[in-house]
C-alpha cells in the first residue's frame, strides 16, 4: 500500500533532524520539534511515514506515561529513554529521535479543572533542561562527565497553548502547525484506498464531499465498509460460534470478498458518520445531568432574582422590596455583573478555598463545566455561597476562544460577607 507524505511535512522534519545532527558554528538549533493541529490529521502517522523513508529509528513515549503516582518516575522516564537514544546513535552509526505522542495530554493544563501535579512540573522542568543541555543529560542519583549524542525530540499534540509557556517559546521548542490543504488530503485519501480501484477523480470527489473531516475519518470510513460482510459472517455461523470461528479455530481466519467500494455507497456510509458525530456534538447530556445533581444535592434553588430596574420599578409596600434584595445571597450589584459578563460573549466559573489556602491561592472548582446562562450562574453562585459559606468564594469570566481568565473577583469572605 502506497502511503501518502505530505511535502511540507516531509520538509519540516527532515530539516529539523538533519540540523540537529550537523554542527553548525554560532548557530543555537531548537532540540524539540512540536507538530500540533486539530485531532485526527495523522500528525504521528506522519511522522512515521517520515522516520522510514529517511531510516530513523525512533525511540517512543507516550503522553499516557507522563504520570504515575510515584513523584519523579515520568522525568526519570524520559531522561532514560534520551539516554538510550542517545546510546543507539553511537552504537549503530545511525539517525535516531526520540518522539512523545500527545505531550499536552500528558503535561498539558486544560483549565482550572484540571491538577497540576508534581509530575506536570518535573516533566515540562525535564524538558527545558534537556533542550539547554542535549548532551549533559544525567540520571537522578548518578552522574556520568561523558558528553551525550545530540538527540532530536518530536512531540505532537493538539492545543499547545497548554503547556507551560517557557517549554514552548523559541529557541527550545519550534512549532509547526499541521493542516493538510486539499491537495495533500487528496493524496493521503488516495494513498487509503489505493487498492479500492477509486480513481482520481472520484478520490476528489469524496474529499470535497466531507471537506471539513480530517484525515482519520476516511480511515474510519473504510473500516466502517467492511461491517456489512462482518455482519452477513455473524449471522451465518451464529452468534454463539464466532468466538470459536475467530480465535484458535483450525479452519483458519475467515475470508472475505471485496467490498462494495463505489463512491456513491462510501457517500452513504460517510453521511451517516457524520450524523453521528453531530449527535455526539448536540446531545451534552453531562451538561443535564450535572444540572440534575446540582439540585438533587442542593434541594430547592432559590428563584431567578428580577433585574434591578424591575425591583425599583414596582411599588413599595413597608419597604418589603427592600427587605427581599437585602436577604438575597446573590446581591444586584453581582447580578448585573454576571449579565454583563455573559452579553460579552464570556463565560463563567465558581470557585472556593479555605483561609489557610487562601495565602497559597489554591482555588478549586465549585462547578464542573463552564456556565453560559444567567439563571444557571445565579443558582450555582447561590448554593456555592450556601455551602461554603465559611470560605472564600470568587465569581471567573473566561474567554473561550483564547481560553483565558478575564474577571476575578471575590464574592464572600469566611466572615460571610459578600
Amino acid at each position: 500500500m502506497g502511503y501518502y507524505i505530505a511535502p511540507r511535512f516531509l520538509d519540516k522534519l527532515a530539516v529539523h533532524i538533519t540540523k540537529n545532527f550537523l554542527n553548525l558554528p554560532g548557530v543555537r538549533v531548537p532540540l524539540i520539534l512540536g507538530i500540533h493541529g486539530r485531532k485526527g490529521e495523522g500528525k504521528s502517522f506522519q511522522c512515521e511515514l517520515v522516520f522510514e523513508k529517511m531510516g530513523i529509528e525512533v525511540t517512543l513515549i507516550s503522553g499516557g506515561e507522563l504520570e504515575s503516582p510515584d513523584a519523579g518516575d515520568p522525568a526519570r522516564l524520559i531522561r532514560l529513554r534520551y539516554r538510550e537514544t542517545a546510546e543507539l546513535i553511537k552504537v549503530r552509526g545511525k539517525m535516531c529521535v526520540l518522539m512523545i505522542n500527545d505531550l499536552d495530554a500528558g503535561a498539558g493544563r486544560f483549565d482550572e479543572g484540571t491538577q497540576y501535579t508534581v509530575n506536570t512540573q518535573l516533566v515540562n522542568a525535564t524538558l527545558m533542561n534537556i533542550a539547554d543541555n542535549p548532551t549533559d543529560v544525567q540520571l537522578p542519583g548518578s552522574y556520568d562527565s561523558t558528553p551525550l549524542h545530540r538527540v532530536p525530540i518530536i512531540v505532537t499534540g493538539n492545543d499547545f497553548s497548554t503547556l507551560y509557556a517557557p517549554l514552548i517559546r523559541d529557541g527550545r521548542m519550534e512549532k509547526f502547525y499541521w493542516e493538510p490543504n486539499r491537495d495533500d488530503k487528496v493524496g493521503i485519501v488516495n494513498g487509503i484506498f489505493v487498492e479500492d480501484g477509486l480513481s482520481q477523480q472520484e478520490i476528489e470527489q469524496l474529499v470535497d464531499t466531507f471537506a471539513n473531516q480530517s484525515v482519520d475519518f476516511f480511515s474510519a470510513l473504510r473500516s466502517r465498509i467492511y461491517d456489512e460482510q462482518i455482519r452477513k459472517f455473524i449471522h451465518q455461523i451464529g452468534f454463539e460460534r464466532v468466538s470459536l470461528r475467530v480465535v484458535n479455530s483450525t479452519e483458519g481466519p475467515p475470508e472475505f470478498k471485496k467490498p462494495n467500494f463505489s463512491l456513491s455507497h462510501l457517500i452513504e456510509s460517510g453521511k451517516l458518520m457524520v450524523a453521528e458525530q453531530k449527535r455526539v456534538e448536540t446531545s451534552q447530556l453531562v451538561d443535564q445531568y450535572n444540572r440534575l445533581n446540582r439540585g438533587r444535592n442542593y434541594q430547592s434553588a432559590p428563584p431567578p432574582v428580577p433585574p434591578a430596574e424591575k425591583l425599583s420599578s414596582q411599588p413599595s409596600t413597608n419597604g418589603s422590596h427592600k427587605q427581599e434584595a437585602s436577604n438575597l445571597h446573590v446581591t444586584l450589584e453581582t447580578q448585573e455583573q454576571i449579565r454583563q459578563i455573559l452579553s460579552q460573549g464570556y463565560k463563567i466559573s465558581i470557585e472556593h478555598v479555605d483561609e489557610r489556602r487562601f495565602r497559597t491561592g489554591s482555588w478549586q472548582s465549585c462547578v464542573n463545566s463552564h456556565i453560559d446562562a444567567e439563571s444557571d450562574a445565579i443558582s450555582n453562585l447561590e448554593s456555592s455561597l450556601a455551602e461554603y459559606s465559611n470560605e472564600y468564594v470568587r465569581l471567573v469570566a473566561i474567554d473561550p476562544k483564547a481560553k483565558r481568565r478575564v474577571v476575578e473577583t471575590i464574592i464572600q469572605r469566611p466572615n460571610r460577607t459578600n
